[in-house]
Formats: structure tokens, C-alpha cells, sequence
């Protein structure tokens, strides 16, 4: 296992009113990952829409809920675990967002934009809900 240089763990209530600040935590880690500014817009675009995801799919917007951002850096990589208490969801059911039926809908990009964005995006489902994994390799 690689040794951590910067930790942080954010927990929030499931409102929208949080996302800033998790995007805000990314873009702090990117930049100290030394990520140029179209990467460092990249993370943080992707952090911000596993965050949504979170709030508004996994939970809900249910006041009773929380998500929670845990960031790591180290030599190799920048990690960003995005943990709601939802049901989750198959990844694999999500429709594809460049299929022409879908081009004009308003929503439906978010884990497109993360794939397109992120070196690797790990979905995984707990006991108590579902988290997401996003990875930027340093080199």
C-alpha cells in the first residue's frame, strides 16, 4: 500500500449545499497533486458530479442522510471515495448519453463525464450504501 501525503475525510448532510465544498476539497488535492489547470477542472468537475449523484440518486436528498468525500493522495495517485447511504445503482444500466435518443436529454452525464475524465471509476454497494472511486494517476 502507498503511504498517504494529504488526507481528508468530509462528512456532510445529504443537501446540495455541500457539493461546493466537496469540489472545492478536490480541486485543493489536484492542485497539490501538481495536475495542470485542465486536469485539475477535470477532477473537480468529476468530484462534483459523483457528489450529486450522491445526494440526489444514492440518497435521495434525505435530510436523515449523510455522503461522505475521503480524499488520499500519495507519490502515485490522487483517490476520491464519494460513500452515500442509498440503495445504489448498476452502473451498467445507465443509459449511454451519445445514444441519439438520449443527446437532448438534460441529465444522464454524470458517470459518462467521470469515465471520460478519471484514469479508473470503481463503483461498489455496502451494507449501509454504495460508494464511488474515482483514481487519477499522478504520472
Amino acid at each position: 500500500m502507498e503511504a498517504t501525503i494529504h488526507h481528508a475525510l468530509l462528512t456532510l448532510a445529504s443537501s446540495l449545499e455541500g457539493v461546493d465544498a466537496v469540489e472545492q476539497l478536490a480541486r485543493s488535492f489536484a492542485l497539490l497533486a501538481g495536475f495542470d489547470e485542465h486536469v485539475v477542472s477535470d477532477i473537480a468537475l468529476a468530484t462534483r458530479e459523483a457528489t450529486v449523484n450522491a445526494i440526489i440518486h444514492g440518497n435521495q436528498q434525505h435530510p436523515g442522510k449523510a455522503i461522505s468525500a475521503e480524499l488520499d493522495l500519495t507519490a502515485e495517485e490522487l483517490v476520491i471515495r464519494i460513500t452515500d447511504q442509498g440503495e445504489g445503482f448498476q452502473p451498467e444500466e445507465v443509459p449511454d448519453p451519445l445514444h441519439e435518443d438520449n443527446l437532448l436529454r438534460s441529465s444522464g452525464r454524470g458517470v459518462f463525464l467521470m469515465r471520460q475524465t478519471m484514469d479508473d471509476v470503481h463503483f461498489s454497494k455496502h451494507n449501509t450504501g454504495s460508494t464511488i472511486t474515482l483514481r487519477k494517476h499522478r504520472t
